[in-house]
């Protein structure tokens, strides 16, 4: 029971938690595996608690809360599978050792746990983030609960929350017919180069933007511009005059631009750490005296307050990094880097300590920026197998001979996956402890609640890692055939791998990025003083390594947010107008989400990417021009509806 004598952290909850996260990591595994995406699941959980917790009496938001908590799991660490594969791709696995696989994903997931605790009150309760996704499935759970009571303003929000909920998964079904298409993109020549402009036609990015508002989206408009505007059109300039415009834009995306945009993420995520260093020590400080008045005869810390005890935090971390040396330790038994296992565990053992602190501040902030979903944690995933690479040349030095070489590149990414479900997990931790704070929920159920959630997903990812590499196999791997699964990160951070310890990787355009990020965060200190609106530094970086199609449709969505609000102020009565603006946005994002989730699972069953399908590729250009009309057209109708909602309550 929680403070309000209601039930929280039940059986039931955990284990209807743990049936979801079962589902949708399969889902996400292969998706992932597919095309690169996953999808998030907070928020698609959170309805499919209620419809089915709605049947017990005894159930209510908090019990919602935890199952939502403990499925979120699904949508993030899933994202294991953007490392992992690639020591399939470099040949030293043949398939997925279950529990080296488990072990792996498993204990990196609940270090992520325990390293964002103390960041709550730094990054949660003491931040004004905007935490979009967190707030979007707080909306969701408290509407649902209060139109149990009839409140008319929660009637009005679950109304809203449903209308745009469908407007989105209509749309986004008709998507996957062909009839009208799911992305918008022009490639044109400029002078010698080439570029374009492209943008997904994806309502729930749109309400993602309206949630992040109108600072983050003008910045990530910033890294757009730097990105598409500028860099591409000279990088392409030296291109074959006979490629086609989109070949060599892309190219150069691929593997510039990226690279530039992953140097300016992370100056500006080592910027933004400096920064949030001060709060991370006064939230661990914070933790520790709450810790210590606990065991104080008659101070009672109230229960929205009560983190895990932060003696206990440090148990498990301390026992978690043990259990990672011995796993790595095993690892190493017969390869030829046996013989430095011990000062290369140590140092590895040290690496997953200070990187995973550094990189779950820094993902937990990218979290409360913009949302788990459009958080580049494959950007965090570059950044760490560079990193883990020069520690093992620290160590080590140059491979002498071709097996100490694969064995450098595959102890790089096996260590690298470690670090990365640190990075997917507190990604997502923060955003759960955003909508348990706004809904008035435990933390320490919450994050005892996400510790289930890793050991679901960290058992069922192996077995569906194998089914799939069985059934496909991965592309560029030997045997492969045309069905094989694209793994486009893993290939990519793979590849790097084998770059920095072959010492053929060219770091020239992630230098570039980083002097670019060191003029950002300039530039954004010389706003702040005069007093004008701030550029993120880390949300330019996100514009220029993010595909467009995934950032135009934010930026779209927050300045149409900027103007809805300027409305909503102007009305008789503003927080609620400022609500329902919310809610609209956030069943734009339940809509898809849930859709999505449905159609993985359709895709999954079928084997058929593309089981929706009713035309071909003949029918692109009406399917083009019919897409984006509708879109905006339907974005228009959905915001008009809203306003008016408004002006008569």
């Amino acid at each position: 029971m929680n403070e309000h004598g209601l039930r929280e952290l039940t059986l039931r909850a955990i284990l209807l938690g743990g049936l979801i996260t079962v589902a949708f990591t399969a889902a996400n595994v292969y998706l992932g595996l597919k095309v690169g995406l996953t999808f998030a699941t907070s928020i698609p959980a959170a309805v499919i608690s209620m419809a089915v917790l709605r049947l017990f009496k005894s159930s209510s938001i908090f019990e919602n809360n935890i199952v939502q908590t403990v499925a979120s799991a699904a949508g993030t660490l899933s994202a294991i599978i953007f490392v992992l594969p690639g020591l399939v791709i470099v040949g030293w696995w043949q398939g997925f050792p279950y529990w080296m696989t488990m072990a792996a994903t498993g204990l990196g997931g609940i270090l992520g746990v325990m390293f964002s605790v103390p960041l709550r009150r730094a990054l949660v309760v003491n931040s004004d983030l905007p935490y979009p996704e967190g707030r979007a499935a707080a909306e969701v759970l408290l509407c649902g609960d209060q139109s149990r009571d009839g409140n008319e303003d929660s009637r009005q929000g679950l109304i809203a929350i449903a209308v745009n909920a469908l407007a989105s998964a209509v749309f986004f079904a008709l998507s996957q017919t062909r009839l009208v298409v799911d992305e918008v993109a022009v490639y044109f020549r400029v002078g010698a180069g080439a570029t374009g402009v492209a943008s997904s036609l994806s309502m729930a990015l749109v309400g993602v933007g309206h949630l992040v508002g109108i600072s983050v989206g003008l910045a990530m408009l910033v890294g757009i511009v730097v990105g598409w505007g500028i860099l591409v059109p000279i990088l392409t300039g030296a291109a074959a005059a006979a490629d086609s415009a989109q070949h060599v834009a892309l190219a150069v995306f691929r593997t510039d631009i990226r690279f530039f945009g992953a140097g300016v993420i992370g100056v500006a995520a080592l910027w933004t750490f400096s920064r949030i260093l001060g709060p991370i020590v006064s939230g661990l400080r914070s933790a520790m005296a709450a810790s210590s008045a606990r065991s104080v005869q008659g101070h009672v810390l109230p229960l929205v307050e009560r983190d895990l005890p932060i003696k206990i935090v440090g148990a498990v971390v301390v026992a978690t990094l043990g259990l990672i040396a011995l796993l790595l330790w095993q690892f190493l038994a017969g390869s030829a880097l046996a013989a430095h296992a011990p000062v290369l565990i140590a140092a590895t053992v040290a690496y997953v300590l200070v990187a995973g602190v550094v990189i779950a501040s820094i993902t937990g902030y990218m979290a409360g920026l913009i949302g788990a979903s459009n958080s580049p944690v494959s950007g965090v995933g570059i950044l760490g197998v560079v990193a883990a690479a020069f520690v093992i040349l620290a160590v080590i030095g140059r491979a002498t001979d071709a097996a100490q070489s694969s064995a450098m590149v595959a102890y790089a990414l096996f260590a690298t996956g470690i670090v990365f479900g640190i990075a997917t997990i507190s990604n997502d931790n923060l955003q759960d402890l955003k909508t348990g704070q706004l809904v008035g929920a435990t933390p320490w159920r919450q994050q005892v609640a996400l510790v289930f959630g890793v050991i679901f997903g960290a058992l069922i990812i192996p077995p569906v890692l194998d089914l799939l590499n069985t059934a496909y196999g991965f592309a560029g791997t030997p045997g492969s055939g045309n069905n094989a699964l694209a793994a486009p990160q893993a290939a990519l951070i793979s590849a790097l791998a084998q770059g920095v310890l072959g010492g053929n990787l060219n770091l020239r355009m992630i230098a570039y990025g980083a002097l670019f990020g060191v003029v950002v965060i300039a530039v954004d200190g010389l706003l702040g003083r005069s007093g004008r609106m701030r550029l993120p530094p880390l949300a330019i970086g996100l514009g220029i390594y993010l595909p467009m199609q995934a950032t135009l449709p934010v930026v779209i969505g927050a300045v149409t947010g900027y103007y809805y609000d300027a409305f909503a102020d102007r009305t008789a009565r503003p927080e609620f107008a400022r609500r329902m603006g919310v809610l609209m946005a956030t069943g734009m994002i339940v809509g898809e989400s849930l859709f999505g989730v449905l159609y993985a699972g359709i895709v999954v069953a079928s084997g058929n990417s593309s089981p929706f399908a009713l035309v071909g590729d003949g029918f692109a250009t009406p399917a083009l021009i019919g897409g984006g009309i509708i879109f905006f057209v339907v974005i228009g109708l959905l915001y008009r509806r809203t306003v008016s909602r408004v002006r008569a309550a």
